[in-house]
C-alpha cells in the first residue's frame, strides 16, 4: 500500500496541515495566516539569524500550496539597546550602550541609523534567496501605538505577568518592577531604566533610571525621574511579554524559535493565553549553528559567519538547503561546508528533473520537494550544467593569471560539459566566479572525506604509489582500471569513490587527462589525506 504524500512530502508540508488543523480547532478565521520571524539588529547578522527567516517562509509557502492565503511577518527588534559592542566594530560605539540601536548613529556612515544598517543586511540576504516578507520595525511600531491596547493590557496585569515568570524561570525582578523599559528623556538610555508605576488614567508609565547589570557589566543610570507614554514609543516592553503583544496584535499563528530563547518562549506563551486571551502560534523548536570550535555563532564574539560570506562562494539556493534540509539538531558549519552544499543541491536538481532515480517514492517526494523549496517553489524550468565544484576550483587553482576565465572555459570543452563552441550560461559564470573567489581567498581546496573500505584503502595506496612513477594520462587510466580488478572492486565504484574524493561528486571528466592537469603531486596529497581521515569528518552523500 503505498504512502501518502502530504504536498511536496516535507517537513514543511506536514507542518502546514497541522497548522490549519490546529486552527480550525481553535475556530479562528482561515482567510490570512500568518508566520513571524525576528531580525535581530544589534549586530552584523549571521547565518542562524537567517534560518529563521527560511524557516517560517518555507511553511508560509506550504501553506499556499494548500490553498490557503500566507504571509510572514520580518519583524526588527530595532528597539532593543546595543548590550555589547561587537568585535571587529569602533570602540566608539561603547559611548552609546544601552542605547536603542536605532538612535544610535551609524559607524559605516550610509544609513540612518546602527540599527537599520544591520536590519537591511539581513534583509537583503533574505532579497537574495527569494524569501518574500513584510518588514515591521519594533521602532516604528511602538512610535505608531500599534500595540497600545496590548500593552496597556500587560502593563494592568503586572504583578500576575511577574508571578507567571518566576514560576518559569525563577526571576523575581517583575514582581518588583514592570515588564517595560522607558528610554530616560535625560540620557537616551532604555536598559537603565526601572519602570515602577503605570498610570492608566493618562497611558504613562513612571521610571527611574537607576543603572542595570548587561552582558557581566554594570550600566551606570543618570538618576533621572521621568515618565514615558508607552502609546508614542518612548519605550518597549521586555521580551517577557512583547513577544505574546505580537503575537496577538499581528495575530500570529506560526513562528519557529531557537532553543537559546526557550524559556522566553515559554513565558510568553502563557502570558498570551492568560493575560491576553490569546492562543499563541504554534512552534517548531530548532538548534543552533555553531563554529568547528563548538562555540554558537554570535554577533558579539565576533565568530561571525554572514549570508554575504555564502553568497561570495555558494548561491543562495545552496544556503537555503543548508537551512531547510534539516530541522533539528546542532550543527557545525564552516566556510569550507560551502562545495558540499553545491554539489548537493545539483543532486537534488537531478532527482527533481527525474536524471537520477529513487526507488523509494516518498523519499524521492521529499528531496525533489526540498529542491522546490530551496528556490522558493520557483524551480528553474530546465536542469542547469552541473560542473563540480571542487573541479571548477582546481581549474582556477592552475588556470594563467593573464587568461584565467579563457583556460578554465577552454577545459571545460576538452572535459566535454561544454560543446567545442559553446559558452558558459550566466548560472555558470556565476560558478567560475565562486570558484575564483574560492582560490583567490583561501588557495587550499578541500577534498571530501568519506567511508572506505579496506579493499579500497589498499587500492588507493596503490594507486597513489603509481602515480609517482607514472606521467601519461591514458596509462593512468588503465591502472585505475586494473588495480580495482586486482583488488576485487568493481571499476565503475573504484572509479566513482575517487571522483568523490578529488572532486565532490560520484562522476565528472575523464580521471586520466584529469589528474594529470590537477597535478600528479596534488592528487597523491589528498589520496593520502583520505587514507588517514577522521571518521567525524566524512561527508554524507545522496544516494
Amino acid at each position: 500500500m503505498s504512502r501518502q504524500i502530504i504536498g511536496h512530502g516535507t517537513w514543511y508540508d506536514k507542518m502546514a496541515v497541522e497548522i490549519i488543523e490546529r486552527e480550525r480547532k481553535l475556530g479562528r478565521s482561515l482567510d490570512l495566516i500568518r508566520t513571524e520571524m525576528g531580525i535581530a539588529a544589534s549586530g552584523f547578522p549571521h547565518i542562524g539569524n537567517l534560518s529563521d527567516a527560511a524557516r517560517s517562509f518555507a511553511v508560509t509557502l506550504a501553506l499556499r500550496e494548500q490553498g490557503y492565503n500566507s504571509e510572514m511577518i520580518a519583524f526588527a527588534d530595532d528597539k532593543d539597546g546595543l548590550r555589547k559592542v561587537p568585535v571587529g566594530l569602533p570602540e566608539s560605539l561603547r559611548k552609546y550602550l544601552g542605547h536603542p540601536v536605532t538612535s544610535i548613529p551609524d559607524p559605516f556612515r550610509c544609513h540612518e541609523s546602527y540599527g537599520e544598517h544591520m536590519t537591511l543586511l539581513l534583509l537583503e540576504a533574505l532579497d537574495e534567496c527569494g524569501i518574500e516578507y513584510k518588514f515591521m520595525s519594533a521602532t516604528e511600531v511602538y512610535r505608531k501605538g500599534l500595540f497600545k491596547d496590548e500593552i496597556r493590557t500587560i502593563l494592568v496585569n503586572a504583578k500576575k505577568i511577574g508571578e507567571i515568570v518566576k514560576e518559569e524561570v525563577g526571576q523575581e525582578k517583575f514582581l518588583e518592577a514592570l515588564p517595560y523599559f522607558a528610554v530616560c528623556e535625560n540620557c537616551g538610555r532604555i536598559y537603565t531604566t526601572k519602570a515602577y508605576k503605570f498610570l492608566p488614567k493618562e497611558d504613562k508609565v513612571l521610571y527611574i533610571c537607576e543603572g542595570m547589570e548587561v552582558k557581566g557589566q554594570w550600566l551606570e543610570g543618570c538618576g533621572h525621574k521621568g515618565e514615558s507614554d508607552y502609546t508614542k514609543g518612548e519605550g518597549k516592553l521586555s521580551w517577557k511579554g512583547e513577544f505574546a503583544v505580537r503575537w496577538k496584535a499581528l495575530d500570529i499563528r506560526f513562528e519557529a524559535y531557537g532553543k537559546e530563547i526557550a524559556d522566553s518562549v515559554r513565558v510568553n506563551d502563557r502570558i498570551s493565553r492568560e493575560i491576553l486571551g490569546y492562543e499563541p502560534p504554534a512552534h517548531a523548536k530548532y538548534e543552533l549553528f555553531l563554529d568547528k570550535s563548538g562555540k554558537r555563532l554570535s554577533k558579539s564574539a565576533g565568530n561571525v559567519f554572514t549570508p554575504q560570506t555564502w553568497f561570495r562562494y555558494g548561491s543562495p539556493q545552496s544556503l537555503m538547503l543548508l537551512m531547510l534540509k534539516r530541522f533539528i539538531g546542532t550543527r557545525t558549519l564552516d566556510v569550507i561546508d560551502i562545495p558540499n552544499y553545491m554539489n548537493e543541491l545539483d543532486e537534488l536538481e537531478k532527482i527533481y528533473f527525474g536524471t537520477k532515480m529513487i526507488k523509494d517514492e516518498k523519499e524521492k517526494a521529499k528531496l525533489a520537494g526540498l529542491y522546490k523549496y530551496c528556490w522558493a517553489l520557483k524551480p528553474p524550468k530546465k536542469p542547469s550544467l552541473h560542473v563540480p565544484y571542487n573541479l571548477l576550483t582546481f581549474l582556477a587553482k592552475v588556470a594563467p593569471k593573464d587568461s584565467p576565465e579563457e583556460y578554465l572555459i577552454q577545459k571545460l570543452r576538452e572535459y566535454r560539459y561544454l560543446k567545442p563552441d559553446e559558452k558558459p550560461d550566466s548560472t555558470l559564470r556565476k560558478r567560475i566566479e565562486y570558484a575564483f573567489n574560492w582560490i583567490k581567498d583561501f588557495q587550499e581546496i578541500k577534498e571530501t572525506t568519506l567511508e572506505i573500505s579496506q579493499a579500497e584503502k589498499e587500492a588507493i595506496n596503490e594507486l597513489a604509489e603509481t602515480l609517482t612513477k607514472e606521467e601519461n594520462a591514458d596509462k593512468i587510466q588503465n591502472a585505475i582500471f586494473n588495480i580495482a580488478k586486482k583488488h576485487e572492486i568493481q571499476p565503475k565504484k573504484f572509479f566513482q569513490t575517487l571522483y568523490k574524493i578529488l572532486i565532490g561528486v560520484p562522476h565528472g571528466p575523464r580521471l586520466g587527462p584529469y589528474i594529470i592537469a590537477m597535478g600528479r603531486k596534488n592528487v597523491i596529497q589528498a589520496l593520502k589525506r583520505t587514507l588517514t581521515q577522521e571518521p567525524s569528518k566524512r561527508h554524507k552523500f545522496i544516494e
